[in-house]
């Protein structure tokens, strides 16, 4: 366990030769931790935490790791350049990019958030196209055909997209089918696409996959991130910032 809580995950071979131990004694040991409850295992894996995430309401998601989600929104927010036109996509890492925002001169943004289009709307600013389509009640945004359909004849320096989940192998990932659809038409539209998730999304899958690892240029995540973590988004050729 000790190992787990500083790997957050490890193969039954690696277990074995690190404690010098068979592998069948592994699985015995890892079945009684799971049934325990103190980890989760997938695919000749144990992992610290169940790498599968919930769809939870927009609500509860603000209440999550607000001093680290607004230090990831401060970061991304400098990356706006003047007259920019940017993509921002929904969530709540996305509401504190939102926040943090102060245009320089004119800020063209689009966005799949309803929220985020009431942040913006109190600098004149900021010229917000809100997309259109059939509305997600638990993250307040919108999602569809009629929303795909915008994005395809325009071009966009930036994506900001927050994601419930960030695996190395798998992909980064979305609690719904259809906000992954239209994520990817947003990667489409963007030069640059820009990725927000606090450190909690690392190692996690939701649902719907948006895309590998490869299609991300940048990371925007917080000081609670492992470094070998960190490590291996360089590694991946993504550029990194740690928001403090």
């Amino acid at each position: 366990m000790e190992v787990l809580i500083k790997e957050e995950a490890m193969s039954v071979s690696e277990l074995a030769e690190l404690l010098d131990v068979s592998s069948v004694t592994i699985r015995k040991d890892l079945n009684e931790l799971e049934q325990a409850g103190k980890l989760y295992r997938s695919h000749g894996k144990a992992r610290i935490i169940n790498p599968f995430t919930l769809n939870r309401s927009v609500s509860e998601k603000e209440k999550m790791a607000p001093e680290q989600k607004d230090a990831i929104g401060r970061e991304a927010a400098k990356l706006i350049d003047r007259d920019d036109s940017i993509i921002i996509a929904s969530g709540t890492t996305v509401h504190a990019l939102a926040r943090n925002i102060k245009p320089i001169h004119r800020l063209t943004v689009v966005t799949a958030s309803l929220q985020v289009s009431v942040i913006l709307s109190q600098d004149e600013s900021n010229d917000i196209i809100q997309l259109g389509g059939m509305l997600r009640h638990s993250s307040l945004s919108v999602v569809g055909q009629y929303s795909k359909s915008i994005l395809e004849n325009c071009s966009f320096s930036k994506l900001f997209i927050g994601v419930d989940g960030i695996d190395f192998n798998y992909g980064f990932t979305t609690t719904d089918m259809r906000e992954a659809e239209l994520n990817q038409q947003m990667m489409r539209a963007a030069q640059k696409v820009i990725v927000l998730a606090d450190s909690t999304k690392f190692g996690r899958r939701g649902f719907a996959k948006i895309g590998n690892i490869e299609d991300i240029d940048m990371i925007i995540t917080d000081s609670g991130i492992n470094p070998n973590v960190v490590k291996q988004i360089k590694e991946h050729g993504i550029e990194v910032i740690v928001a403090h």
